[in-house]
């Protein structure tokens, strides 16, 4: 499932591509053909992202909601779209340009009202400057739930996925396993301003780089990482390899049905 940084770059490339743009919207697959008669013919007045979630606007007070989930996939393109080809949701046009989405957990049309709701349920995201981090804190602060699963909550944080769970608890030396009510204020302060500056940085970069600049692979003498996720990490993916800072096997678990990462000698705490 893609990360907040993706969904705020694609965002972004959205906004670019279609904001104050008359746009036609169809649904070869069908099953957006309702939404797609709504919207058609209106113009993108704002698009944005909220975690994992996005939001198309449009001149008509209505907007698209988008989930990917697993499956999602943006194909982006310039000049008339090809024939549609197998399970294609949702395609946003111009005379221009071109989006296509499949396979997606959520497309729907929400009112303004519908949006608000949908926007509160959802945590703070580390990306978004207006976000409220106090949100968060309450809610970590009170609960006997490990952090390493308070930080896949999307209801707590917004847009935090396996890859920065795994890297920001290893930034900071801490257990996946500690409950929440044991991290103390200013743990949770770095961890947020650590959240704010990776992910903000993989929005830019359209990949996740974690690892300090002392620890490149350059400043280390070690090869670079080959993996299909890209981006230079501290333990996501490196399980019963050598932890880069104590030698210490990096360890894999399963917590709720997704795999953890750690360094049980750099994150016994």
């Amino acid at each position: 499932m893609p990360e907040g940084n993706v969904i705020h770059h694609q965002a972004r490339r959205l906004s670019r591509a279609f904001r104050q743009h008359q746009v036609r919207i169809d649904s070869p697959q069908g099953r957006f053909a309702e939404g797609a008669r709504l919207l058609t013919g209106h113009t993108v007045t704002k698009v944005e992202a909220h975690g994992k979630h996005l939001f198309i606007g449009f001149d008509n007070r209505r907007w698209i909601h988008i989930h990917l989930g697993l499956f999602g996939k943006w194909r982006f393109g310039t000049g008339e779209p090809p024939e549609p080809q197998g399970q294609l949701r949702l395609r946003i046009m111009t005379d221009e340009r071109y989006a296509e989405l499949r396979g997606p957990t959520v497309c729907e049309v929400l009112d303004a009202a519908e949006r608000k709701a949908a926007i509160a349920r959802i945590g703070p995201d580390p990306i978004r400057k207006d976000a409220d981090p106090d949100r968060a804190w309450v809610k970590v602060h009170r609960s006997a739930a490990p952090i390493g699963s308070l930080l896949m909550n999307q209801q707590v944080f917004a847009g935090v996925g396996n890859i920065y769970r795994a890297e920001v608890l290893f930034r900071h030396g801490i257990s996946p396993y500690r409950p929440g009510r044991d991290i103390t204020r200013e743990e949770f302060d770095a961890i947020w301003e650590d959240l704010v500056v990776l992910m903000t940085a993989g929005t830019k970069r359209g990949r996740i780089d974690t690892v300090r600049l002392e620890h490149l692979p350059e400043a280390m003498g070690r090869a670079p990482r080959e993996d299909r996720h890209g981006g230079e990490v501290y333990v996501y993916r490196r399980a019963g390899r050598e932890c880069y800072l104590c030698d210490t096997e990096v360890l894999i678990a399963d917590m709720q049905g997704r795999n953890l990462y750690w360094c049980p000698a750099c994150q016994m705490s």
